[in-house]
């Protein structure tokens, strides 16, 4: 794989067909790790979808079921699918506020909520890391456990072994949003261990909302069941392509906060001679 288009940058891209691997990088190793942002998101979905079956709940539970400190009637799936309605309030300024404290998640969850409703629950899609920072309190409660303990569960069972939180200047409490580091290697182990599990990975690749975009659970959801999406944190890009039907998939990761139109271009080259679908204009018009 030709990575001169990232000449001078750190840029590492890996594809799995079938299980099979092929790796790239340039300015950095394959193993490097990178922040992946919003990339997070699907872990964090992954991991809840994972303990609300282990409760015995499914996913058109009420989050009040699960939380009841909270009040609200929003279903776990709207808060996962992004179509929570919530408005925007609980900003990073706001999150960062509350700590380091194992208290931080749920009090995120709360100031989430206090923040009431700009559209009616399920009616649009609408991207909110706040809806993560909500997830994040739901994770905690149902291991019984940090939230970053419950994550560790799906980290573990997918066998990532360079995923990870670091310390740093990242706020605790929007973790569940955007706070993990992983490297190429392991986020084609997470695509490999959802193309496995074939339960969850009907429960994050079916659409749950279609207005203005078809996203699942924490996935936006392309032609043909593509799934798709990228995450942006200062000095990092990160995107990540998701075909079940051919059991392909792809990932990157480059040290460049506006490197997404190239990164996009490339991946849909990647994929295109397979699937026959563009894809670049999606990978670079999603909201991140």
């Amino acid at each position: 794989m030709d990575l001169s288009a990232f000449e001078g940058l750190g840029a590492v891209v890996g594809v799995s067909n079938r299980g099979n691997r092929e790796l790239a990088a340039t300015g950095a190793t394959v193993d490097t790790p990178f922040r992946i942002a919003s990339l997070t998101k699907t872990l964090t979905a992954a991991a809840t979808v994972r303990a609300l079956w282990d409760n015995g709940f499914e996913l058109t539970t009420p989050v009040a079921a699960i939380l009841p400190e909270l009040e609200t009637e929003l279903t776990v799936e709207q808060v996962l699918a992004q179509s929570s309605g919530l408005k925007q309030t609980a900003d990073a300024v706001t999150v960062a506020a509350l700590g380091e404290g194992d208290e931080v998640f749920l009090a995120a969850a709360k100031l989430v909520i206090a923040g009431g409703q700009e559209y009616p629950p399920g009616d649009r899609w609408s991207y909110y890391n706040g809806n993560y920072f909500l997830a994040g309190a739901l994770l905690e409660r149902l291991t019984g456990r940090t939230f970053e303990d419950g994550l560790q569960e799906l980290i573990s069972a997918a066998g990532l072994s360079s995923t990870a939180f670091t310390s740093g200047d990242y706020p605790r409490a929007r973790r569940p949003s955007g706070g993990l580091w992983s490297t190429a290697p392991d986020l084609l182990g997470f695509c490999e261990f959802l193309l496995q599990d074939k339960g969850l990975l009907a429960a994050i690749s079916t659409p749950r909302v279609w207005t203005p975009l078809a996203y699942g659970l924490g996935w936006a959801v392309g032609p043909g069941g593509m799934l798709y999406l990228n995450g942006r944190l200062p000095g990092y890009r990160a995107a990540m392509l998701l075909s079940p039907a051919d059991e392909w998939a792809a990932a990157m990761v480059v040290d460049d906060t506006d490197a997404l139109p190239a990164i996009a271009e490339y991946l849909d080259g990647l994929q295109r001679p397979l699937t026959g679908v563009p894809m670049a204009g999606l990978i670079d018009g999603f909201a991140a």
